[in-house]
């Protein structure tokens, strides 16, 4: 009997059939598929098109060089294929031995360095199929894991950043590593494929169970991000499942409880959106497993199987409506959930230079452009974080604003470290201008298949002409929240930035702007499938507006609300359930 009830199955008339993608992971064997026999070929650097569909949730993309794909498809060449790897590392925290282990994993078998991702962890490109699984078996060596960093389920918990600042901190940061452990897959398949795990055979084989995802996981992926009030680093809003810390009298309480926000959209489809959470209530910590696994499981058992540009958590929501979700997960919760508690955020960047955390530690956070870690004439990132890791005994941790911070410092290692940071150039947040200060962009092009312009490696370019516009109008000091994407799908949180450049073709952008600062305010269409010419005009006129009439303290998103730049936002409406 397949995976799918007599109604999925498509035996009733107008009920649509399962997307082809959930007929590859009911019929995979809990996620195995041909994985292994594609591995072993070596006539190709590929693996089939549907196993490529079941390695994301190992935590693995195929991609190929975008930049030559002509010249080999000229030569009769396949195209140049190689993997991306990604960890799964719950609150981007990690011993300076991991990091070698990471920095040793780039040196050895990936093509352009570290990067650090939007959702707190690492990933390598360039990886070639062969040399796939030692990849893999390193991250595991370094204790650390690769599974459900990508796929249909819950992927990389993320947390504030600095989740030791005080002992509340360091236990929210606990509950994102506990929701990490509980709520990835159960498979055996990982072990088997990756660290030659024994094979499951016979009636053990078939008894195997995915007891929270069941035999086809969730119909897309499922996002879960810990805030600590009042920063908003990790753009909490932006998850299917938002906890807001609630943290009185210096103790965690619990926390506040959203569902239902994701960045990803898709051009010309207005069915397609990016949404904020909608706060449903409060939880106590003792709860929030049994909270989380629910919310999963009503996505699981109500999410849009048929249509994968429908099936994320927050059409679901909208498809339901809001009191309908929050009474189902209240029913199989078999309790109500207790009235939010308040709070407020004061912003969603990153806070550069020492911080100082509870027990005389400090905490040193440096900007990494792009998240790219690469040795150059102007940097030498990997160089000078490998030197830093053999000698730092706190840790390191990554944001999901693409930053890394040198955690755990005692008091008399800071001016050893900043002598190290100098001398290594990894000190560009001294003198970077506001702008590049918040800013953030995609991989895109050549390695994403997803891309339709540029973005990391044009990010440069743009900042540095904005830079020039800003610098007339005397705001190159003004903290303005930029944001890149090389497509809608939204992995840099483009509609959460002040000003976002979206990308529609080569060469060609939506331009959205109006945003707030705090991460709590969707951004708006401004100028759609423009060039660079008319988005440096536009956005000089603005700066030109901004720098004469904003008002103390005003930031760039809330000016052009105010002024009428932009109109109020509207609600999104609720989708009717057809």
């Amino acid at each position: 009997m397949s995976a799918f009830s007599h109604e999925r199955q498509g035996q009733k008339k107008n009920i649509p059939m399962p997307s082809h993608l959930e007929h590859i992971k009911s019929e995979s064997r809990l996620l195995r598929g041909t994985i292994a026999e594609g591995l072993a070929d070596p006539v190709t650097g590929a693996i089939a098109e549907s196993d490529t569909k079941l390695l994301k949730f190992h935590g693995s993309y195929m991609q190929d060089d975008r930049d030559i794909r002509d010249e080999r498809r000229r030569q009769k060449l396949e195209p140049a294929y190689a993997f991306m790897l990604r960890a799964r590392l719950p609150g981007g925290v990690m011993t300076p031995a991991q990091w070698l282990a990471f920095d040793a994993l780039a040196s050895n078998y990936a093509s352009s360095g570290l990067r650090i991702t939007t959702r707190q962890t690492f990933q390598w490109h360039g990886i070639l199929k062969k040399n796939l699984k030692a990849s893999i078996a390193a991250i595991n060596a370094a204790a650390a894991s690769t599974i459900a960093a990508c796929g249909d389920v819950n992927r990389n918990v993320i947390c504030n950043t600095n989740p030791i600042e005080s002992e509340a901190h360091e236990a929210a940061y606990a509950w994102a590593a506990r929701l990490s452990e509980h709520l990835k897959p159960k498979t055996r398949a990982y072990h088997e494929f990756w660290l030659d795990g024994e094979k499951l055979v016979g009636e053990e084989a078939a008894n195997e169970q995915e007891p929270l995802y069941g035999p086809t996981y969730l119909p897309r992926k499922f996002k879960i991000g810990i805030a600590i009030p009042p920063l908003n680093d990790i753009d909490v809003y932006a998850q299917d499942l938002a906890l807001i810390a609630i943290i009185e009298n210096g103790e965690l309480v619990g926390f506040n409880a959203g569902i239902g926000g994701g960045m990803g959209a898709t051009h010309g489809d207005p069915a397609t959106y990016p949404r904020l959470a909608d706060i449903i209530g409060f939880v106590r910590p003792e709860n929030l497993i049994a909270l989380a696994e629910t919310v999963i499981g009503v996505q699981r058992d109500w999410g849009d199987r048929d249509e994968r540009k429908h099936a994320r958590l927050k059409y679901t929501v909208d498809t339901y409506g809001l009191d309908v979700m929050k009474a189902e997960i209240e029913k199989r919760l078999g309790f109500a959930l207790e009235p939010a508690r308040a709070f407020h955020f004061d912003h969603n960047g990153d806070r550069y230079g020492w911080v100082q955390g509870h027990a005389g530690r400090w905490h040193l956070t440096l900007q990494v452009e792009s998240g790219r870690l690469l040795d150059t004439e102007a940097h030498t990132w990997l160089s000078g974080m490998r030197e830093l890791a053999h000698i730092h005994t706190g840790d390191i941790r990554l944001t999901c604003n693409q930053n890394l911070i040198i955690a755990n410092v005692a008091a008399e290692d800071r001016d050893a470290i900043d002598a190290l940071v100098a001398r290594h150039g990894m000190d560009g947040y001294r003198k970077n201008s506001g702008i590049r200060q918040h800013s953030i962009a995609c991989v895109a092009l050549p390695t994403c298949g997803l891309a339709m312009a540029e973005s990391e490696r044009y990010l440069p370019q743009l900042l540095s002409r904005l830079e020039v516009s800003l610098d007339r109008h005397g705001l190159l000091d003004a903290p303005i929240l930029l944001r890149m994407s090389g497509c809608p799908n939204g992995c840099s949180r483009p509609y959460l930035a002040e000003i976002a450049l979206v990308g529609r073709a080569p060469g060609r952008y939506d331009l959205r702007l109006g945003a707030d600062f705090q991460g709590q305010r969707l951004n708006q269409a401004y100028r759609e499938n423009v060039d660079e010419a008319v988005i440096l005009e536009v956005l000089d006129g603005l700066f030109g507006r901004y720098a004469s009439e904003r008002t103390a303290g005003e930031y760039f998103g809330d000016f052009l609300l105010r002024v009428g730049v932009l109109s109020e936002p509207r609600k999104i409406p609720l989708k009717v359930n057809a």
